[in-house]
């Protein structure tokens, strides 16, 4: 009996445990659709509806984007802009050393080490003296233009000229201009040169002087006409007058 009165608090224990189970059921996982499993249980009060962003809340006409944009920033703290340089003009300062001192942007540009981009011939004409051909500078380092005329070598021109004279060209040739650096030579830029036909001047001194002598020698022979039909009308007078005496 004495060991059976000292076991008798276990199952009792037991018992008031399996009870109070049944009148306070234990927390489990929430099985409803929608819910996160194992979610605390939300504050007394507040409803967890309050806490949802519902579309209504914000109309779509009260909703702006603004999009951000980065704006290059050059290290002298303005913003960025293209270099006032145009490859076709000469006695310009370099690109290159404008993008140095002022932070502008600079078209990309070839390296001494590397063989320059031809240059871009705009005209070769005829001003009278001789012969000029004008070209664009390509976006490459480069330390003088060179001007080939029926594939010989005619003048060679710094880097900061943009046009040039190279003589007279007497029959119809090939004229280039090449960019040059430490690597070498560009390509050749090249457009067909036809020399104006510079007889036709002679020609037409020729032609007027002939009309001229024509002119003149018909008018010679229209006075000489003239004072031979006086010199005969003369004549005839005199007879009839010899006559009526």
């Amino acid at each position: 009996m004495m060991a059976a009165s000292r076991d008798l608090p276990f199952p009792l224990a037991i018992v008031c445990l399996v009870l109070i189970r049944g009148y306070h059921p234990l927390p489990t996982t929430s099985q409803v659709p929608g819910t996160y499993p194992m979610s605390p249980q939300a504050t007394r009060g507040l409803s967890t509806e309050s806490f949802v962003f519902r579309e209504d809340d914000y109309p779509d006409d009260e909703v702006t984007v603004t999009p951000i944009t980065q704006s290059k920033v050059s290290p002298h703290g303005q913003k960025t802009e293209k270099c006032k340089y145009n490859p076709c003009l000469e006695s310009q300062i370099p690109c290159t050393e404008l993008a140095a001192s002022t932070g502008c942007l600079c078209p990309g540009f070839t390296l001494h080490n590397v063989r320059p981009q031809p240059p871009t011939l705009t005209s070769v004409t005829w001003n009278g003296s001789e012969v000029i051909v004008q070209w664009c500078a390509p976006y490459s380092h480069v330390t003088a233009f060179s001007v080939t005329v029926g594939g010989e070598q005619r003048q060679t021109f710094g880097k900061s000229r943009r046009n040039g004279g190279v003589g007279d060209i007497e029959h119809i040739s090939e004229v280039c201009v090449m960019a040059v650096n430490d690597a070498g030579h560009s390509q050749g830029s090249c457009s067909m040169f036809k020399p104006r036909d510079r007889s036709l001047p002679l020609k037409a001194g020729l032609i007027g002087g002939a009309l001229g002598f024509l002119l003149l020698l018909l008018l010679a022979v229209l006075l000489w006409r003239r004072r031979r039909q006086r010199k005969q009308q003369a004549s005839i007078s005199l007879d009839n007058t010899t006559e009526t005496q």
